[in-house]
């Protein structure tokens, strides 16, 4: 079984080399709609909603893997060169001021918009009501991640790992959601 799993890992860095933005996006994709069908389990939905689940991979195909490809280039370019971790809190501090905020506003439009169906003015309010808490949550958990990504995962790795959190900090989420709930029921 080792032998197995290091030959896909092998195949997998190869393609990260000769195709890094398409099996980024791809990886992306795969644990966003892995994540989503894990969520909806323990949710204790019956069915699985896989348009739902389509919808949340197309997210992760389209915009995750690319906008985090696109993310780790510029990160290094604007650093370039630097190391230690002045540097790394710079990346770090820089990504959650620009990057954090704008991809928590987009997922919750994309989600209300796309995957819920909702009117942009029903997107609105929801976002007003909800968007200060999801970002104040996300600055108090993410920051680390970034710290450890930036600070010992190579470029190529970077939105393999950042996608690997995501996926567990949407479970994480989904689950806080149903237990927020059941406590108003």
């Amino acid at each position: 079984m080792s032998d197995f799993v290091t030959e896909i890992w092998k195949k997998y860095l190869l393609q990260l080399q000769i195709h890094p933005l398409r099996t980024k996006a791809i990886t992306a994709g795969v644990l966003a709609g892995c994540s989503d069908f894990t969520a909806q389990k323990i949710s204790g939905i019956k069915r699985i909603q896989f348009r739902r689940l389509f919808l949340i991979m197309i997210y992760g195909f389209f915009y995750s893997g690319p906008f985090g490809h696109f993310l780790h280039k510029v990160m290094d370019k604007i650093f370039k060169g630097k190391k230690g971790n002045t540097t790394v809190g710079q990346k770090v501090l820089l990504e959650q001021l620009t990057a954090s905020p704008w991809n928590n506003m987009f997922f919750m439009m994309y989600y209300g918009l796309v995957v819920e169906g909702r009117s942009w003015s029903l997107v609105k309010s929801k976002i007003k009501k909800d968007y200060p808490p999801v970002q104040l949550t996300s600055w108090k958990f993410w920051p680390i991640v970034n710290w450890v990504n930036y600070q010992y995962m190579p470029l190529q790795l970077r939105v393999l790992f950042h996608s690997l959190i995501a996926s567990c900090w949407a479970i994480f989420l989904n689950l806080k959601a149903k237990s927020t709930a059941i406590k108003k029921a």
